[in-house]
Order: structure tokens, then sequence, then C-alpha cells
């Protein structure tokens, strides 16, 4: 028995050893690289000089293992041969008979499945700013300077509507910030940090104006999961975290303060899924070199090392986010029981049984020595 009894405390303490106690947003900044987003230039006849020097631009955007943004470039002449994927999209883009060429679409990956974020001739690419705006550069340096989350507020045509929103996240954001606790146990091993930003509870919002020429590629975007709320009237409200990780787009209707929370909470929760594809959200075009902002020289080497500190561990926890995405037809996080699971909680409570199971078999075993 006492063999038994020792086996099962050393495994039991190895399991909470393993456990990720680093908050979800640092863990999604570290750790997750932005997924990217496949951008696809069809044409028929060779690009002109300008054409081809804004393709040229975006593929030197792509590369190197620092690259500025997280795209990839597929160039397409549509009279040769193209695999299944591409040739699929060609097929339902050629259905419209004007459809002019050299057309760009922009594509990215929403829970395993490719989505059509943007499409257009390539003139139009051209002026979207496809690479970068202004509202995604202070959204990274946000994200890079110890912001655990930024909310996105896409104003609408009511004004009244987008004040309310806004003072509305305001002031939730403003009170948790002050009350959520870290999760213990940060800095043990399976939990390191790895960077030297600051780890803050601390929350902002970003307003994005419709009508801003350069945020053009942004506002199309994020319109295009909620089409009908926007003409409505209805503001768009996106939290974003890690490296330009959307979790989701939410009409501003669908928003009240035990939303915020329980968003909040399960970002700043302990990362019980490290599998970033098991996570809800989709990543935003981006330029901005988060490994060497994040490393510094060091980038390559803690690449591996946090690798070799990833784990296995349980099942994501799902939260309540409203259903829709038109653009995707996806509907994340809701439960069977519809009540939110918070990640520190399951944590605590995983905790405490783990030691009370130890503190028991610790008697049983000091008993057996008696006997």
């Amino acid at each position: 028995m006492r063999p038994l009894a020792i086996c099962f405390i050393v495994l039991l303490l190895s399991a909470a050893a393993n456990a990720c106690n680093v908050p979800v947003f640092r863990y999604a900044l570290e750790r997750w690289r932005s997924d990217a987003c496949e951008v696809v230039v069809f044409h028929g006849t060779p690009l002109t000089q300008i054409q081809q020097a804004f393709v040229q631009q975006l593929h030197a955007a792509s590369a190197g293992s620092n690259a500025a943004a997280n795209i990839e470039v597929r160039q397409k002449n549509v009279a040769e041969d193209m695999d299944d994927e591409v040739a699929s999209l060609w097929e339902e883009l050629r259905r419209h008979p004007d459809l002019p060429l050299p057309y760009v679409v922009v594509r990215s990956s929403v829970a395993g499945r490719t989505i059509n974020n943007w499409r257009g001739p390539i003139g139009d690419a051209m002026q979207a700013g496809l690479l970068s705006s202004p509202i995604r550069s202070e959204l990274s340096q946000r994200l890079l300077t110890g912001h655990s989350a930024v909310w996105l507020v896409l104003k609408s045509r009511d004004q009244e509507r987008n004040d309310a929103v806004i003072q509305l996240l305001n002031e939730q954001l403003k009170t948790l910030g002050r009350k959520i606790p870290m999760p213990e146990g940060i800095g043990l091993p399976g939990s390191e940090l790895f960077s030297d930003i600051p780890l803050l509870m601390k929350f902002s919002v970003l307003e994005v104006d419709p009508t801003d020429d350069r945020e053009q590629f942004l506002v199309e975007l994020l319109t295009g999961f909620e089409p009908e709320a926007i003409k409505s009237g209805d503001p768009l409200v996106v939290p974003v975290f890690g490296r330009g990780r959307a979790l989701e787009v939410i009409p501003a209707e669908q928003l009240d303060a035990g939303l915020i929370e329980d968003l909040t909470l399960f970002l700043c929760g302990a990362c019980s899924c490290q599998v970033k594809e098991r996570n809800p959200g989709f990543d935003l075009l981006i330029t901005a070199s988060w490994e060497r902002e994040l490393f510094g020289e060091d980038a390559e080497g803690l690449a591996s090392e946090m690798i070799a500190t990833t784990t296995t561990t349980a099942d994501p926890v799902l939260i309540p986010i409203p259903s829709g995405s038109s653009r995707n037809e996806i509907s994340v996080g809701a439960d069977d029981s519809g009540e939110a699971a918070i990640r520190d909680s399951v944590s605590w409570l995983s905790a405490g049984i783990i030691w009370l199971v130890v503190i028991m078999m610790a008697i049983a075993f000091g008993h057996s020595m008696k006997t």
C-alpha cells in the first residue's frame, strides 16, 4: 500500500506542477504566432509596373523570420492550371461576368475554416490599406506595451448608440481592471514569462471611424461579420488580445456588463487550453514585428524554449459569446448550461481537489506507517 500511496502523490504533484497559470492574453502574446492571411492575386495578362510593385510590396512584407505582416501572397494566372482550392475560388468569382482583372481576395482561417475577408480589383486593394492602418498600428502598440486586451468599437451612424456602448465599456473595464486577480503560480515551470513587457490587468477602448479611408480594409472586414447590425445603426464591438487576435465581432445590442465581465475573465484566467486552434477567435492582418518587439535579439532561442515548455492541457473552456457571424456562420463558446465557465474558477477548484486528495493520501500513508 505504501508504494501505491507514494506513487499516487507524486503523480498528483506532477499534474499540479504542469498546469499553466499564465493568463490567456499573455500566453497568446508570447506563444501564439499570428495565422497568415492569404492574399490571392488573380490576373490574365501580365501586371503593369505599378501593379507588380504593389505585389512585390506584399511579398516583401511577408518575407523572413521577423515578417512584419502576417500574410502569404499567391499570384495566379487564370489561364494556367491552379490547385483545387484556388481553382474553386476562381470558379466562384468568374460567375460574375464583369469581374475586372487583376482581382485580389484576402482570406483567413476562422475556427478551422477559410473565409474571404475582402475582395476587389487590384486598384481598390492598393487604396484599401491591406498591410497597415492607423488603428491597427495603435492596436499593436498597446498590446506590446502591456494592455491585456483592446476593445475595438466600430462606430455606426447612430452617435447616441456609439456613446452608450463606449461609456459601458469604459466603466466596466475600469472596474474589472481593479478587481481581477492574477492567476497564482506565474513563473513556475510551465508558467514562465519570456518577455519584459509588464504583466498588467489593463484594458482600453479604441474607436474605429467607418468613414476613415485609411481604415477601409478593417471596416469592411468587421462589417462583413455583422452587416445587418451595421445597417440598423448598431456599433460593433471586438475584443482583441495577444498578437491581434479578435475574440469575436459582437453587435453592441448584445453586449452588457455581464458579457464584458465573462469575456474579460476568460482572457485573464489561467490558460487551460494552450492549443491556439482550440480557442475562439481569428487573427487580424497586422503589420508588427512581434518576435523582435517581444524578445529582441533572443527571439529565435526563446522560440525553441517556449515550444519545449508547452504542454497538452484540458479541453478548452467555453464562454457565452453571442452567435451570429454571418460571414462564416460560426457560433463559438455557447456551452450546454448557458452559464459562463470561468477559467480561473476552474483552476482554483481543480487545485483545491488535488491538494485535498494529496492531504488525504498523506494521512493514509502516515497511518500505514504506524501500523
